[in-house]
C-alpha cells in the first residue's frame, strides 16, 4: 500500500513530503514584476500622511546638488584660458603721448609716401592759437639755450643758440604760406598770424657781427612780403575797410618801425591802399566828415595822438 503511494503521488497529495521549511517560507518574496505594481487607492491616504510627517523619508534618495566651486569651474572653463594679445589700435593710440604719435604718423608716411596726401586733407586746420603755441615753443627751446654770465649778443653765444634760432626760421617759414591768400580766405585771420610772428621776429637779439643777422634779416623780408599779399587782398574787399576798421594799417606801421624799417614793402602796398581809399572818399555815399577825417589821421599815422588813444582803436 505504502508502495503504491509513493509511486502515484496524486493518490494522496496530503501525504506528499513538504519540501517548503517555515525558513524557507518567511524569506519568500514575491516577483519583481509585482512589486513595481502601482499601490491601491486605499493606500494612498497613507503615503500623503507620510509625506507631511516630518520625520519621513522620500522612497527616491536624494541627488546631491552641484556646489558653487563647481559652478565657478565650469564658468572658469567656459571663457578659455588666458592668453596674451597686443592691444586694439584704439587703446594703444590712448597709451601714446603727442611726441610719439607724431613721430609715429611721419614714420609710417616716411614708409608710406602715397599716405602723406590723403593725411593732409583729412586732418583739422590748424589754428592760429594752435601754431602760435608751436612757434612759442620753438622759441623758448631757443631762449633757454642761452648761456649764463656771457653777453647774450656774443658770437660764442650765437653759436650756443645757432641750432635753435635756424629751427625757430624754418617753422616760420613752413607756417607762414597756410595763413596767406589764396589758402586762408579770411584776410582778419592772416593778419593776426602775420601780427604774432611778427612780434617774435622782433624779440629775436641784434648780434654783434653782422652776419648773424642774416636769419633776422630773412625773416623781415618774408615777413614783408606776406603783409604785402594780405593788404592786397583786403583792398578788394568792402573798399579796403578792413584795413582800418580792424587798425592793421597802425600796427604795420608800428611794426615797420622796431624793425627799423624792415618792412618797406608792405608799408609800400599800404600807401597804395589807403591812397585809392583817399582819391575814392569823396564820391563814397554816407561817409560823414568825422568818418573822412579819421580815415586821414590814420593814413598819416597821427590818429589817437590827440585823444591819448592807443592804435587799433578805430
Amino acid at each position: 500500500m505504502n508502495s503504491v503511494i509513493h509511486n502515484n503521488p496524486l493518490a494522496a497529495p496530503h501525504l506528499l513530503v513538504n519540501n517548503f521549511s517555515p525558513r524557507s517560507a518567511d524569506s519568500f518574496s514575491p516577483p519583481q514584476s509585482m512589486s513595481g505594481r502601482k499601490r491601491k487607492a486605499s493606500e494612498e491616504p497613507d503615503n500623503d500622511r507620510m509625506s507631511t510627517s516630518p520625520s519621513a523619508s522620500p522612497s527616491v534618495p536624494n541627488r546631491a546638488l552641484p556646489s558653487s566651486s563647481t559652478h565657478r569651474s565650469i564658468k572658469r572653463t567656459r571663457t578659455g584660458n588666458a592668453v596674451g594679445r597686443p592691444l586694439p589700435l584704439p587703446r594703444l593710440l590712448q597709451t601714446l603721448s603727442g611726441d610719439e604719435l607724431r613721430q609715429l604718423l611721419q614714420n609710417i608716411c616716411d614708409q608710406h609716401p602715397e599716405l602723406q596726401r590723403e593725411l593732409i586733407t583729412k586732418a583739422p586746420r590748424p589754428s592760429i592759437e594752435s601754431t602760435l603755441s608751436v612757434l612759442s615753443t620753438y622759441e623758448d627751446d631757443f631762449r633757454k639755450a642761452f648761456p649764463l654770465g656771457n653777453r647774450p649778443t656774443s658770437d660764442y653765444t650765437y653759436n650756443r643758440v645757432r641750432q635753435h634760432l635756424s629751427a625757430l626760421i624754418e617753422a616760420l617759414k613752413d607756417f607762414t604760406p597756410h595763413f596767406l591768400p589764396p589758402q586762408e580766405t579770411q584776410t582778419a585771420l592772416s593778419f593776426n598770424y602775420l601780427d604774432g610772428v611778427t612780434n617774435m621776429i622782433h624779440r629775436l637779439p641784434d648780434w654783434d657781427t653782422f652776419q648773424h643777422q642774416r636769419h633776422k634779416n630773412d625773416a623781415y623780408d618774408e615777413l614783408s612780403k606776406a603783409w604785402a599779399l594780405v593788404i592786397r587782398e583786403a583792398a578788394k574787399r568792402a573798399g579796403g575797410f578792413h584795413l582800418q576798421l580792424g587798425g592793421w594799417d597802425q600796427k604795420l606801421l608800428e611794426h615797420n618801425q622796431r624793425s627799423g624799417g624792415k618792412l618797406e614793402e608792405a608799408v609800400g602796398e599800404l600807401n597804395t591802399g589807403m591812397g585809392f581809399m583817399q582819391t575814392g572818399q569823396a564820391s563814397m555815399p554816407g561817409v560823414s566828415d568825422e568818418r573822412m577825417s579819421i580815415r586821414q589821421q590814420l593814413f598819416s599815422g597821427s590818429y589817437g595822438q590827440q585823444l591819448g588813444v592807443g592804435p587799433g582803436r578805430f
